[in-house]
């Protein structure tokens, strides 16, 4: 195994882990939680990758219909339930998952154990010889697996802290659907091999930092209003 490259894999991971870590600052998370829920995303790769080969075998569509099965079910509804999955088992029930922020951080803490053990599947051992994968995975596919993680966290926190059943088994099962359809998205253009949806790549990677950065954002203020006795009058009604 080459050193370098198993710097190039881990690296992204561990540096958005530590963003994110220094983003909750006004609330902040045991660091041995986060590391159980990092790993545990880790640990989450091997079921995946058994799950997805399952799957795989039954895919018998043709062309862009094999590619769009592949994005959102084997690849984008698998990898969001697994990841989702470690948080409901860990955090999502203790005490420690006290506010909206949370919600977010132990997703994306999931996410990134996740995308690391990925990352080294990919950039050490499948294609360890071509070096522009790993920058390119560093820029794109390991920030993806954080951006759906962001949407997942957010929809989570709200069915967590929602005043009613009802809505916390809406905004539950958005937490799921929302980050599978965005994870597909992301798939089945890089799969399609259409030129026209390549197209649409940038802006949808654009679109997806956008709209997660202010759900972050919010969430933040959340945890910065909390600290400090405040109010925070924001319904987070232009995200739902």
């Amino acid at each position: 195994m080459r050193l370098n490259l198993l710097i190039t894999a881990i690296t992204p991971g561990l540096a958005l882990g530590l963003i994110i870590y220094w983003f909750d600052r006004h609330d902040r998370e045991p660091l041995r939680v986060l590391m159980k829920v990092f790993f545990m995303g880790v640990v989450s790769v091997v079921p995946t990758v058994l799950i997805e080969n399952l799957l795989s075998s039954f895919n018998f569509f043709p062309g862009i219909l094999g590619a769009a099965y592949t994005a959102f079910i084997i690849a984008g509804l698998t990898e969001e339930f697994m990841k989702r999955k470690v948080v409901l088992k860990y955090v999502y029930y203790n005490p420690v998952f006290d506010e909206k922020l949370d919600g977010i951080v132990y997703c994306v803490m999931s996410a990134l154990g996740f995308a690391t053990i990925e990352n080294i599947m990919y950039v050490v051992f499948r294609f360890s010889d071509i070096e522009s994968i790993g920058l390119y995975r560093a820029v794109l596919s390991v920030p993806a697996h954080m951006l759906f993680a962001i949407t997942m966290g957010y929809y989570l926190s709200l069915a967590k802290f929602s005043a009613t059943p009802e809505n916390s088994r809406y905004y539950f099962k958005k937490s799921l659907t929302v980050p599978v359809v965005l994870h597909g998205i992301f798939d089945f253009i890089l799969m399609s091999g259409i030129d026209l949806l390549m197209l649409l790549f940038i802006p949808f990677v654009i679109y997806m930092w956008v709209t997660n950065l202010r759900k972050l954002n919010v969430y933040y203020n959340d945890s910065k209003n909390k600290e400090s006795g405040t109010s925070n009058s924001f319904h987070h009604d232009e995200f739902q």
